[in-house]
Formats: C-alpha cells, structure tokens, sequence
C-alpha cells in the first residue's frame, strides 16, 4: 500500500475514529492519543490491512478494543468515573444544559448499549453494519438500541419531572 492509497483510504477514517474513541475514554486527548496510535500500528501493518474488505468496520474495532484495553489498564480513569453522579446532584443542575445531561445519560449506559446508540444514533450506520462492527447477532443490536434509547428517554422524563417539580414549589 503506498503512502497515497493509505492516505485516501485509512487515513480519511481518523475523525470518525476520533468521535468513536472520544465516547469511551472521555478525554479528548485520550482520544487523539488512540487514534494517533492506531494509526502508527496501521501504517506499519499497511500490506496486511489490503486483504480486509471494510477498513472502517476494521478501524472501529480497532478502536473499541483499545480503548477497552487503555481503559482496564487505567483503572477506569477519573473523568469516566466522574460521570456516575449521583442522581440528586445530577437533577439540581440546570435544565439548559439538556444536551450535556442526555450525553451524561449516555455516558452511564452499559458498554455494549453505550456503543450502539452512538454508532446508531450519532454515526448513523445501519444495525447491519453495528452487528458487524462490534460482532453482534442484529438482533442483539436492536435489543441493546431498544434498551438504551428507553433507559435515556427515562432519565429525561425524570429531569423533566424533577425540573418541573422545582418550577412548581
């Protein structure tokens, strides 16, 4: 693979990368260190990564593992374990901010469930290539999506009710 070719066809992948390593680690730098990394591994391994047929597939999984293994190793770094607010604390905070709450919400999902809202709802791929990416029945996708989506729609109708609640007294 010539340095053109991986510029035109792996290279172009390392925003998406970056969003999808930026949902697991938390940090922005983190997340650029991954991806910087990862793309080291590719370029050395350039004449190994012809024979895949979807370096994206490929490179999101490339992704997920090794953020799951940065973060194992890290001991679950602080920023993530700061995101497990407690729940009076995170309703007490201003209604304004509802982007930030629903991404918090996300954030405390399980992994499996974290990871599919974000490549279906953010990245917007088909459940057949989440299946694909993360080595999942479909029907495991749908489910986890299904989960995920009601377990955040729960949390915004509690913020909606505690919020209004407040408004009221």
């Amino acid at each position: 693979m010539t340095q053109e070719t991986f510029k035109n066809t792996v290279f172009i992948l390392k925003d998406e990368m970056y969003r999808f390593a930026k949902r697991f680690v938390m940090s922005s730098d983190e997340a650029e260190d991954v991806v910087q990394d990862l793309m080291i591994k590719f370029w050395q391994k350039r004449e190994e990564l012809e024979k895949f047929g979807n370096l994206k597939s490929y490179a999101l999984k490339s992704v997920r593992n090794e953020c799951l293994n940065r973060l194992k190793h890290h001991d679950v770094k602080l920023g993530f374990a700061d995101l497990q607010l407690h729940r009076s604390e995170l309703y007490s905070m201003d209604i304004n901010n509802l982007k930030e709450y629903i991404i918090g919400f996300i954030n405390q999902l399980p992994e499996k469930q974290k990871m599919v809202i974000h490549l279906k709802d953010v990245e917007e791929y088909e459940v057949s290539e989440i299946s694909e990416m993360l080595d999942m029945e479909e029907n495991a996708v749908r489910v986890n999506l299904m989960r995920a989506r009601q377990k955040v729609k729960e949390q915004i109708s509690q913020l909606m009710s505690y919020e209004q609640r407040s408004i009221s007294e």
